[in-house]
């Protein structure tokens, strides 16, 4: 079958690799239908750090690396024992497994199990592929009403609605995302979902701020055009009351920390690739809240499928571009690297 294969830093190829063989007791083999490229794909294709060399604690699997953690799919074939799915569903991919064992997953956070790992990243496939294989606990029923394209989708907007639920976003409130990004993007959704009255984004790309505005964002801003914390002051009664960072920079999170009223929340939502500085005086003498949120909860992918099909989350929307398999690495993966090209969110046609 035809895959991309990721060999090491900026080392992605087309090829030809075999087809899974028979399912195993509660595994199930899909034909992967669309599969979207996250940011965390190209960190990993420009210096890979969550797939690595090394074979991964839990399954083994090291680099070369089918990539794809956000597909949908068609089921094909079920192992023994396997009871929420059957052939010909269609189904949406919750990529990650965890160890069960460690303190994280005996409380509830499975997505900070020490031995977390994904599918696409440290998983003997991936959904940029025509096939995979995964377990039956990772896939979920996408009713009519959601699309194969959409299905894709499901598992970065799991990540915006864990971002929001985390961050305390309530109905009336004005919340600012830093950072324009397909994470960013669908924050801005999540935030609307859960009754946001003001989403102000702050982001350099005007195609990227151009997007966020048409699909509901108050208004965008350039960061470097504008001081942001000083342009809401004025909108708002004294600040944001949520504040979250989408972009991964040390500018938008202090940023973020600026436009906070006192008393606000600011959430920390993109992966920084290097350390920031921040003043912890921001904190302790305007009363604010600094929250990290790392994926999303295991079992949110009932929640997030039904925002998607009763049209609270229209994350079509967010989709910029649609390439093949052959294609995907200069139009999708190099596009995307490409700040000129406008792309905001390209899914990969995998069939």
């Amino acid at each position: 079958m035809k895959a991309l294969v990721l060999h090491g830093p900026e080392d992605l190829r087309v090829e030809s690799v075999p087809e899974p063989g028979v399912v195993g007791p509660g595994e199930v083999k899909l034909r992967n239908r669309f599969a979207g490229i996250c940011g965390s794909d190209l960190h990993e294709f420009r210096r890979p750090m969550l797939t690595t060399a090394e074979p991964h604690p839990l399954t083994g699997a090291q680099l070369p690396q089918i990539p794809g953690h956000e597909y949908s799919g068609e089921v094909l074939e079920v192992g023994e024992g396997v009871t929420n799915v059957r052939p010909g569903d269609r189904v949406a991919v919750m990529p990650l497994f965890f160890c069960g064992e460690c303190p994280a997953c005996m409380t509830g956070r499975q997505q900070c199990c020490v031995r977390l790992g994904a599918v696409g990243m440290n998983w003997d496939w991936g959904g940029m592929a025509e096939q995979s294989v995964v377990r039956s606990h990772q896939v979920a029923v996408l009713p009519a009403e959601v699309s194969d394209r959409a299905g894709a989708m499901v598992e970065p907007a799991a990540v915006a609605i864990h971002s929001v639920t985390v961050g305390g976003v309530r109905p009336g409130d004005a919340v600012l995302v830093a950072g324009g990004g397909p994470i960013g993007q669908l924050v801005v959704l999540a935030a609307l979902a859960a009754g946001a009255g003001r989403v102000y984004l702050s982001e350099t790309s005007e195609p990227r701020r151009r997007r966020a505005e048409e699909i509901g964002a108050t208004e965008a801003f350039d960061p470097v055009a504008f001081a942001v914390p000083a342009r809401l002051a004025e909108l708002t009664v004294e600040g944001v009351d949520v504040a979250i960072d989408c972009a991964g920079s040390g500018p938008a999170l202090a940023d973020c920390l600026r436009a906070v009223r006192r008393g606000g929340t600011v959430m920390q939502t993109a992966l920084h690739t290097r350390p920031v500085e921040l003043d912890p005086r921001e904190l302790t003498l305007r009363d604010l809240t600094l929250r990290g949120a790392n994926c999303f909860p295991i079992d949110s992918w009932p929640k997030v499928i039904d925002l998607i099909a009763t049209g609270r989350m229209p994350v079509e929307k967010v989709i910029t571009g649609v390439t093949d398999l052959d294609s995907a690495i200069d139009e999708g993966y190099a596009a995307l690297l490409d700040p000129d090209a406008g792309q905001v969110k390209v899914l990969i046609d995998t069939r």
